[in-house]
């Protein structure tokens, strides 16, 4: 990784942040401040590790598309206003959290794989599976299949970390408030959704009471974004696997329009950077300090 890629800092939050493994940043507030509330960016990490990018064709600049870049900076100051943030370190074209554990592409190496789901799922007949088979514009990541240990040995370094971090964040939150609410931080290309800034997805309503997709969308409108759910994102694993609103978790992922920050090609911050940064923070410390004692089991 080079120098010049910022990294996120605690620069905006009293924090007790720490990095696990080098591989997951968590961040809790003061606990007199905490909120139930939890900000996950699983893909906007960019260590790239030169063992990683030498198993790759592609360079890095060219892996670097495949990010939700500087996600995590624009949520950085969640803490501050009573929110716990979990972020992957690691880049998600190396290995996808946003994805099952079985979701993986049996056809990537050249011995038996193991715990393989089947059928495969679109993403992985898309070559967008655990590990990434291809990258953000379609190109192949790599020249030659690879023993299926390189997964394995993935799946425990990175995918197993991230997830055992989020979980224990969630749970620790449902038991001390009753419920939980967690919003999957994502950004898209701006051709996915032209026009639109933000696309809220709660998979149908089945991830999250819709009273806390409607306040997201409220939120967002009055800080002049433009909104729509569930189209053409309405979640992934994130949301599949945690949002369950019956046992008090609710997943929402947002998918931030790129084009409001972010210069995709090469991938820099748009000089509007620090003004959108600035209109976020504001709509994540009206969020977070909102009254969810509705929530809480009677």
């Amino acid at each position: 990784m080079t120098a010049t890629i910022p990294t996120m800092t605690d620069s905006h939050s009293k924090t007790d942040g720490k990095n696990i493994g080098s591989v997951v940043r968590v961040v809790r507030p003061d606990r007199g401040d905490a909120r139930p509330i939890v900000l996950s960016s699983p893909h906007s990490g960019r260590d790239y590790l030169p063992q990683l990018c030498a198993e790759t064709r592609l360079p890095v600049e060219k892996l670097r598309r495949s990010e939700d870049a500087y996600v995590d900076l624009l949520i950085e100051g969640a803490p501050a206003s009573g929110a716990s943030l979990v972020c992957a370190l690691f880049p998600r074209v190396f290995v996808d959290v946003n994805r099952a554990a079985g979701e993986l592409d049996a056809g990537m190496y050249r011995d038996r794989v193991l715990g393989c789901a089947e059928p495969p799922s679109r993403r992985v007949a898309c070559g967008l599976g655990v590990i990434p088979r291809v990258g953000s514009d379609g190109q192949s990541l790599y020249a030659r299949r690879m023993n299926f240990a390189n997964a394995q040995g993935r799946l425990s370094t990175f995918y197993e970390p991230y997830h055992q971090s989020l979980a224990a964040v969630i749970d620790e939150i449902r038991v001390r408030f009753g419920f939980a609410i967690v919003l999957d931080m994502h950004s898209m290309p701006e051709h996915s959704a032209p026009g639109v800034d933000f696309v809220l997805g709660d998979r149908f309503g089945q991830s999250s009471d819709h009273r806390i997709t409607a306040a997201l969308e409220t939120g967002l409108r009055e800080q002049g974004f433009v909104t729509v759910r569930n189209t053409p994102y309405a979640g992934g694993h994130t949301t599949e696997h945690y949002g369950k609103p019956d046992l008090g978790v609710h997943v929402v992922q947002l998918e931030i329009n790129r084009a409001l920050y972010l210069h995709e090609s090469p991938v820099s911050m748009k000089p509007e950077f620090e003004a959108f940064h600035g209109k976020l923070q504001q709509f994540i410390k009206h969020f977070s300090q909102m009254n969810w004692e509705w929530l809480r089991p009677s």
